[in-house]
């Protein structure tokens, strides 16, 4: 009778036994898989820190996002789904034999050389809306889903071609702090299995990963633009900085002092010096409307142009007609230039000059009726450069001849220079450079120069350059 209730005893514990074993078991093989996915997560993360390294174009990430999903999924085929500038959705990357979204047309013979070619090409060309499918349906939602038995879902296209049957899909979104970067979708796992809900939670951090990395590269090559944006920057500045007069030695009677800062890297502002004859100086101060590279450009081509017109003419007036007509084949989208250009005469104690619309030449001399010093704002008629046709400018502009003594100064600047605000966002104005020039005038024309800087930088504090400035002043000694 005790044997008989001890095996009765063993027989009872025998399906808890194997009732726990079998859980031990299970438990087990979830505990392996777990592990498999993590590493598989940690795989794929490696490749895409491979790829960020590599600096890959957007496309080239998008194809090692595709690679990297079917070597951690086991999927056979894979494809990114991005949102095209129209709102609706297209394939950008695919590996495999990845069911388009549609059926299929018959394919033209001859033209495509594999199967896998023109599935990709299938999937890059066409366009659906957004909603439609499954994939339109995530990129409409932003939640992730699991077709585990995908062949009977209305969803799925059904394809003549057997190597195209969806037995089983996951797509999932790609999502990074809100911003959507498209649908990531894998089908068909190897082996007879379809996907699982723990194939579906390793996707969604695989798409997490995936737009983590698009994200990052985006930042990257926005890095690398603005790295290539300021070289290319820095070398304008430095051929504009080549542009400008190395020597501000004027000829014997002049003295000449000329000081230029931009705004930006490059700028628009110009100013030129060179001599028309062993008695003749050409002095040329001038603004491109704008900043920047299309500015700084315009510049370049205006000075050029100067150089060669201005030995052609005596008068100031006919050099900024011809100017005007050159530079109209050049002038686009709504520049423009306004130049005062002066011819400084010393044998005969002149200064011709046209005005292109530019600010008012200062001049600070004694005035013989008073015999104190003035300094007075001189005008002249005329029109920017590339506003209007020829003969509207050339009708408009005109010469003005001013004694130049010495003693006398000259000032010829830019409004970077009167229009300089302060914190209270006032400007420094004409009446204030004009008495700084006043005070100065006794001066040499560095120190004119320095004084009137000194002037403008104490009336703007700590506000920051808003605009390109240029200082030419001119003493006759």
């Amino acid at each position: 009778m005790l044997l008989i209730g001890l095996l009765a005893g063993v027989l009872a514990m025998l399906p808890v036994y194997f009732r726990t074993r079998a859980e031990a078991e299970r438990s087990a093989e979830e505990g392996q898989k777990l592990g498999q996915d993590r590493q598989r997560l940690l795989d794929f993360m490696h490749l895409m820190t491979e790829a960020l390294g590599e600096g890959l174009s957007r496309q080239e990430l998008h194809q090692r996002i595709v690679h990297a999903s079917i070597l951690c999924t086991g999927a056979l085929s894979a494809c990114i789904f991005e949102r095209t500038e129209k709102g609706t959705m297209r394939g950008v990357a695919v590996e495999g034999l990845f069911p388009p979204h549609r059926p299929l047309a018959e394919i033209a013979g001859g033209k495509l050389t594999t199967r896998a070619k023109f599935i990709e090409q299938v999937l890059k060309s066409e366009e659906f809306p957004i909603g439609e499918g499954i994939v339109g349906r995530v990129a409409e939602t932003g939640r992730g889903e699991l077709l585990a038995a995908a062949a009977a879902d209305p969803r799925i296209v059904k394809h003549d071609d057997p190597a195209l049957a969806v037995r089983s899909v996951i797509a999932v979104p790609l999502l990074f702090r809100g911003r959507f970067f498209g649908v990531l979708a894998v089908t068909n796992p190897a082996g007879d299995e379809p996907f699982s809900e723990p194939d579906f939670v390793l996707m969604q951090s695989l798409a997490e990963q995936a737009a983590l990395a698009l994200h990052n590269a985006e930042f990257l090559h926005l890095q690398i633009e603005r790295k290539q944006l300021d070289l290319d920057l820095s070398l304008a500045s430095g051929i504009q900085q080549m542009l400008l007069p190395r020597r501000t030695t004027a000829l014997a009677g002049l003295d000449l002092d000329a000081r230029y800062a931009a705004a930006q890297k490059v700028g628009g502002d110009l100013y030129d010096v060179f001599a028309l004859s062993e008695t003749r100086l050409a002095v040329a101060v001038a603004d491109v409307s704008g900043k920047g590279i299309p500015a700084s450009l315009l510049m370049a081509i205006c000075r050029t142009n100067l150089r060669q017109i201005a030995p052609r003419h005596t008068s100031p007036a006919a050099v900024l007609a011809e100017l005007n007509r050159v530079l109209a084949a050049d002038i686009r989208g709504g520049l423009f230039v306004t130049m005062l250009y002066a011819v400084i005469n010393v044998a005969s104690n002149e200064v011709t000059f046209a005005r292109a619309g530019h600010e008012l030449p200062l001049f600070a001399r004694l005035d013989p009726a008073t015999g104190l010093h003035r300094a007075d704002y001189v005008g002249s008629e005329g029109m920017s450069l590339g506003m209007v046709p020829d003969d509207i400018f050339a009708g408009a502009i005109a010469d003005r001849t001013e004694r130049f003594s010495p003693g006398d100064v000259l000032v010829l600047y830019t409004d970077g220079i009167t229009e300089a605000p302060n914190e209270e966002d006032k400007e420094f104005s004409g009446a204030r450079l004009a008495d700084a020039v006043r005070t100065l005038h006794h001066r040499p024309a560095r120190e004119v120069n320095d004084g009137i800087l000194e002037h403008v930088q104490r009336f703007a504090g700590e506000t920051p350059q808003r605009d390109d400035f240029t200082l030419v002043t001119v003493k006759r000694v």
